[in-house]
């Protein structure tokens, strides 16, 4: 196991995956100071971990217990995060396009300005996240529960969130466009000066949510739930309203 870990920049060094691996305070340092790109942490247990700016590319971390990790800064692109335990760790700026997220729990993470770009999150935890400004266009966000999550500004053109569940969540001057939000539950959610030209929202439920100052220029929202929604000075222009359910005068 030793020799395995100072050689981590060698690719695909093995630790025991059957077992949970306690990582010594040793050998967390080497993971933050060297590239462990491809390394097997399968089950590992590094909460509380001070793993900032660690270069863990392509890094099997599947099953891990990160909570409350340091991960600021961390070059996680590529990376099998799959059913990790990530709650309340400190991502601001990680690296993370491209990676194995899902049905991760990421409840309560901060990620801030981080790019997810690509990322699979489906199933994900990602409720009471800080996803403010953070780069997740063209992710798989399939069903994710992203209630109460923060993703102000946040890039998300292109982004796959059908039956996500999204309420409460602040997607305030986020960008949306073309992205997939059919059958997603956005109830009381803010979308306030959110740009969702083109987006598909059908049936989503759009219930009470703020949408003042929206740009939903040609969005599909057929048959979704408006009832309650604050469209002040929204740009409907192409809209589609099919079977829409209107919002309440």
């Amino acid at each position: 196991f030793w020799n395995a870990i100072s050689a981590c920049n060698s690719v695909f060094q093995v630790v025991d995956p059957q077992k949970k691996m306690e990582l010594t305070g040793r050998v967390i340092e080497l993971l933050s100071k060297y590239t462990c790109s491809k390394i097997l942490l399968r089950n590992s247990f590094l909460s509380n971990a001070n793993l900032h700016g660690a270069v863990l590319r392509g890094a099997n971390l599947s099953d891990a217990n990160l909570v409350h990790a340091k991960l600021s800064g961390a070059d996680l692109r590529e990376a099998n995060l799959r059913l990790a335990d990530l709650s309340q760790a400190f991502m601001m700026r990680a690296k993370l396009s491209e990676a194995d997220l899902r049905e991760a729990n990421l409840s309560g993470v901060y990620l801030r300005e981080a790019n997810l770009s690509g990322a699979d999150l489906s199933g994900a935890n990602l409720s009471g996240a800080d996803l403010t400004e953070a780069d997740l266009s063209g992710a798989d966000m399939n069903g994710a529960d992203l209630s109460q999550a923060r993703l102000g500004v946040a890039r998300l053109i292109g982004v796959d969130l059908y039956g996500a569940h999204l309420s409460g969540a602040d997607l305030s001057q986020a960008r949306l466009g073309v992205a997939r939000l059919s059958g997603a539950d956005l109830n009381e959610a803010d979308l306030s000066g959110a740009d969702l030209r083109y987006a598909n929202l059908s049936g989503a439920d759009l219930s009470g949510a703020d949408l003042t100052e929206s740009d939903l220029r040609y969005a599909n929202l057929s048959g979704a739930n408006l009832s309650g929604a604050d469209l002040t000075e929204a740009d409907l222009t192409g809209a589609i309203f099919d079977e829409a359910t209107p919002q309440e005068t």
